[in-house]
Protein backbone atom coordinates (compact mmCIF):
# COMPACT_ATOMS: atom_id res chain seq x y z
CA UNK A 1 0.00 0.00 0.00
CA UNK A 2 1.47 3.24 -1.03
CA UNK A 3 1.33 6.08 1.40
CA UNK A 4 -0.14 9.34 0.10
CA UNK A 5 -0.15 13.10 0.14
CA UNK A 6 -2.79 15.49 -1.03
CA UNK A 7 -1.51 18.97 -1.97
CA UNK A 8 -4.14 21.20 -1.11
CA UNK A 9 -7.68 20.95 1.63
CA UNK A 10 -9.89 23.03 -0.77
CA UNK A 11 -13.06 21.15 -1.85
CA UNK A 12 -11.25 19.15 -4.94
CA UNK A 13 -8.78 18.02 -1.88
CA UNK A 14 -11.53 16.31 -0.22
CA UNK A 15 -13.01 15.05 -3.77
CA UNK A 16 -9.15 12.95 -4.00
CA UNK A 17 -9.22 11.61 -0.79
CA UNK A 18 -12.91 10.50 -1.24
CA UNK A 19 -11.71 8.62 -4.68
CA UNK A 20 -9.03 7.22 -3.14
CA UNK A 21 -11.40 5.62 -0.41
CA UNK A 22 -13.51 4.39 -3.06
CA UNK A 23 -10.70 2.69 -4.66
CA UNK A 24 -9.62 1.11 -1.91
CA UNK A 25 -13.07 0.25 -1.54
CA UNK A 26 -13.16 -1.65 -5.07
CA UNK A 27 -10.11 -2.90 -4.64
CA UNK A 28 -8.55 -6.65 -3.49
CA UNK A 29 -6.13 -4.92 -1.20
CA UNK A 30 -5.96 -1.12 -0.11
CA UNK A 31 -3.86 0.56 -2.86
CA UNK A 32 -2.99 4.20 -0.98
CA UNK A 33 -2.77 5.12 2.62
CA UNK A 34 -3.62 9.27 2.83
CA UNK A 35 -1.32 10.52 5.44
CA UNK A 36 -2.12 13.87 5.23
CA UNK A 37 -2.77 16.92 3.21
CA UNK A 38 -0.15 19.91 3.18
CA UNK A 39 -1.24 23.42 2.63
CA UNK A 40 0.34 26.55 2.92
CA UNK A 41 -2.33 28.75 4.95
CA UNK A 42 -0.92 28.40 8.57
CA UNK A 43 -4.41 28.79 9.87
CA UNK A 44 -5.34 25.05 8.78
CA UNK A 45 -2.24 23.12 10.31
CA UNK A 46 -3.09 20.83 12.77
CA UNK A 47 -6.48 20.48 11.29
CA UNK A 48 -8.66 17.20 10.80
CA UNK A 49 -10.46 16.90 7.52
CA UNK A 50 -12.09 13.90 7.32
CA UNK A 51 -10.05 11.53 9.60
CA UNK A 52 -6.43 13.36 7.86
CA UNK A 53 -4.16 16.04 9.29
CA UNK A 54 -3.12 18.78 7.62
CA UNK A 55 0.61 18.47 8.56
CA UNK A 56 2.32 22.06 7.36
CA UNK A 57 3.21 23.81 4.22
CA UNK A 58 3.92 22.96 0.60
CA UNK A 59 8.06 23.16 1.20
CA UNK A 60 7.88 20.14 3.82
CA UNK A 61 6.88 17.87 0.81
CA UNK A 62 10.33 16.92 0.05
CA UNK A 63 10.78 15.47 3.34
CA UNK A 64 8.20 12.85 2.64
CA UNK A 65 10.99 10.54 0.46
CA UNK A 66 8.81 7.50 0.95
CA UNK A 67 5.27 9.19 -0.18
CA UNK A 68 3.76 9.82 -3.18
CA UNK A 69 1.35 13.48 -3.85
CA UNK A 70 -1.39 14.20 -5.80
CA UNK A 71 -2.63 17.47 -6.07
CA UNK A 72 -5.57 19.00 -5.87
CA UNK A 73 -4.64 23.08 -6.04
CA UNK A 74 -6.42 24.71 -8.45
CA UNK A 75 -9.73 26.92 -9.50
CA UNK A 76 -10.88 29.59 -11.88
CA UNK A 77 -8.89 32.49 -9.64
CA UNK A 78 -5.51 30.75 -9.82
CA UNK A 79 -5.40 27.98 -12.43
CA UNK A 80 -2.27 29.71 -14.23
CA UNK A 81 -0.46 29.60 -11.36
CA UNK A 82 -0.50 25.47 -10.57
CA UNK A 83 3.03 25.12 -12.32
CA UNK A 84 4.19 27.36 -10.42
CA UNK A 85 3.27 26.12 -7.35
CA UNK A 86 3.94 22.30 -7.64
CA UNK A 87 7.57 23.34 -8.94
CA UNK A 88 8.24 24.98 -5.53
CA UNK A 89 7.60 21.15 -3.63
CA UNK A 90 10.86 20.40 -5.79
CA UNK A 91 8.85 16.41 -6.20
CA UNK A 92 9.88 14.86 -8.96
CA UNK A 93 7.45 13.67 -11.83
CA UNK A 94 7.40 10.47 -11.02
CA UNK A 95 6.01 10.37 -7.43
CA UNK A 96 2.98 11.91 -8.49
CA UNK A 97 0.42 9.51 -8.09
CA UNK A 98 -2.70 9.31 -11.57
CA UNK A 99 -5.87 8.56 -9.48
CA UNK A 100 -9.06 7.33 -11.80
CA UNK A 101 -12.03 6.92 -9.72
CA UNK A 102 -13.53 3.64 -10.45
CA UNK A 103 -16.77 4.58 -12.28
CA UNK A 104 -14.46 6.70 -15.09
CA UNK A 105 -14.37 5.29 -18.27
CA UNK A 106 -10.77 5.37 -19.26
CA UNK A 107 -10.21 3.82 -22.60
CA UNK A 108 -6.68 1.74 -22.72
CA UNK A 109 -5.95 3.12 -26.03
CA UNK A 110 -5.81 6.57 -24.40
CA UNK A 111 -2.91 7.99 -21.99
CA UNK A 112 -2.55 9.83 -18.70
CA UNK A 113 0.49 11.77 -17.29
CA UNK A 114 1.57 11.47 -13.53
CA UNK A 115 -0.76 13.45 -11.11
CA UNK A 116 -3.73 13.57 -13.12
CA UNK A 117 -6.73 13.04 -11.47
CA UNK A 118 -9.75 11.88 -12.69
CA UNK A 119 -13.20 12.38 -11.22
CA UNK A 120 -16.69 9.86 -10.95
CA UNK A 121 -18.25 8.91 -14.14
CA UNK A 122 -15.59 10.76 -16.70
CA UNK A 123 -15.44 9.31 -19.50
CA UNK A 124 -11.76 9.18 -21.88
CA UNK A 125 -12.29 7.72 -25.05
CA UNK A 126 -9.81 6.17 -27.41
CA UNK A 127 -6.55 7.98 -28.21
CA UNK A 128 -6.68 10.70 -25.83
CA UNK A 129 -3.27 12.29 -24.62
CA UNK A 130 -3.98 13.99 -20.88
CA UNK A 131 -0.82 15.40 -19.90
CA UNK A 132 0.72 15.30 -16.26
CA UNK A 133 -1.40 17.21 -13.47
CA UNK A 134 -4.14 17.78 -15.45
CA UNK A 135 -8.12 17.20 -13.26
CA UNK A 136 -10.91 16.28 -15.19
CA UNK A 137 -14.03 16.66 -12.89
CA UNK A 138 -17.08 14.51 -12.71
CA UNK A 139 -19.35 14.02 -15.72
CA UNK A 140 -16.56 15.46 -17.99
CA UNK A 141 -16.26 13.68 -21.35
CA UNK A 142 -13.17 13.35 -23.70
CA UNK A 143 -13.94 12.44 -27.22
CA UNK A 144 -11.67 10.92 -29.02
CA UNK A 145 -8.08 11.44 -30.19
CA UNK A 146 -8.42 14.84 -28.09
CA UNK A 147 -5.30 16.40 -26.26
CA UNK A 148 -5.14 17.98 -22.74
CA UNK A 149 -1.81 19.99 -22.56
CA UNK A 150 0.09 20.04 -18.23
CA UNK A 151 -1.81 21.72 -15.44
CA UNK A 152 -5.35 21.95 -17.11
CA UNK A 153 -8.13 21.40 -15.52
CA UNK A 154 -11.61 20.18 -16.76
CA UNK A 155 -14.52 21.35 -14.51
CA UNK A 156 -17.72 19.18 -14.36
CA UNK A 157 -20.35 17.88 -16.92
CA UNK A 158 -17.44 19.75 -20.24
CA UNK A 159 -17.62 17.98 -23.66
CA UNK A 160 -14.93 18.19 -25.59
CA UNK A 161 -15.33 16.90 -28.97
CA UNK A 162 -13.02 14.50 -31.02
CA UNK A 163 -9.57 16.13 -32.06
CA UNK A 164 -9.60 19.27 -29.75
CA UNK A 165 -6.23 20.35 -28.85
CA UNK A 166 -6.12 21.99 -25.33
CA UNK A 167 -3.09 24.08 -24.21
CA UNK A 168 -1.43 23.96 -21.03
CA UNK A 169 -2.31 25.69 -17.99
CA UNK A 170 -6.19 25.79 -19.19
CA UNK A 171 -9.45 26.07 -17.34
CA UNK A 172 -12.50 24.53 -19.24
CA UNK A 173 -15.74 26.03 -16.94
CA UNK A 174 -18.50 23.90 -16.00
CA UNK A 175 -20.86 22.50 -18.72
CA UNK A 176 -18.60 24.08 -21.64
CA UNK A 177 -18.59 22.20 -24.94
CA UNK A 178 -15.78 22.15 -27.11
CA UNK A 179 -16.89 21.75 -31.15
CA UNK A 180 -14.89 19.04 -33.07
CA UNK A 181 -10.83 20.05 -34.11
CA UNK A 182 -10.54 23.14 -31.61
CA UNK A 183 -7.40 24.11 -31.11
CA UNK A 184 -7.45 25.98 -27.64
CA UNK A 185 -4.30 27.67 -26.87
CA UNK A 186 -1.99 27.68 -23.48
CA UNK A 187 -3.61 29.62 -20.53
CA UNK A 188 -7.12 30.06 -21.35
CA UNK A 189 -10.03 29.94 -19.49
CA UNK A 190 -13.57 29.06 -20.96
CA UNK A 191 -16.44 30.61 -19.46
CA UNK A 192 -19.01 27.96 -17.81
CA UNK A 193 -21.54 27.28 -20.20
CA UNK A 194 -19.77 28.50 -23.10
CA UNK A 195 -19.85 27.09 -26.59
CA UNK A 196 -16.34 27.24 -28.20
CA UNK A 197 -17.06 27.12 -32.00
CA UNK A 198 -13.21 28.79 -33.38
CA UNK A 199 -9.54 28.21 -32.20
CA UNK A 200 -9.12 30.52 -29.28
CA UNK A 201 -5.48 32.32 -28.77
CA UNK A 202 -3.18 31.47 -25.96
CA UNK A 203 -4.11 33.64 -22.22
CA UNK A 204 -7.82 34.26 -23.63
CA UNK A 205 -10.99 34.37 -21.47
CA UNK A 206 -13.99 33.47 -23.56
CA UNK A 207 -17.64 32.93 -23.04
CA UNK A 208 -20.97 32.38 -24.19
CA UNK A 209 -22.74 30.93 -27.12
CA UNK A 210 -20.78 30.97 -29.33
CA UNK A 211 -17.76 31.61 -27.31
CA UNK A 212 -16.46 34.94 -27.67
CA UNK A 213 -13.29 36.99 -26.30
CA UNK A 214 -13.53 38.84 -23.00
CA UNK A 215 -10.26 39.75 -21.73
CA UNK A 216 -6.74 38.44 -21.57
CA UNK A 217 -5.87 36.13 -18.93
CA UNK A 218 -5.11 36.92 -15.27
CA UNK A 219 -1.96 36.26 -15.98
CA UNK A 220 -1.30 38.56 -18.41
CA UNK A 221 -2.66 41.48 -16.67
CA UNK A 222 -0.24 41.21 -13.90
Amino acid sequence: MDKLIILGVGGNCIDILDTVREINEKSERPVYECIGFLDDDRETWGEDHEGVEVLGPLEKAASYRDCFFVNGIGSPNNFWKKREILSRTKIPLERFATIVHPSASVSKMSQLGHGTVVFQNATIASHVRVGHHVVVLPNSVLSHDVSVGDYSCIAGGVCVSGLVTIGQSCYLGTHSSIKEAVMIGDGCLIGMGSVVLDNVQENSVVVGHPARFLRKTQEEEK
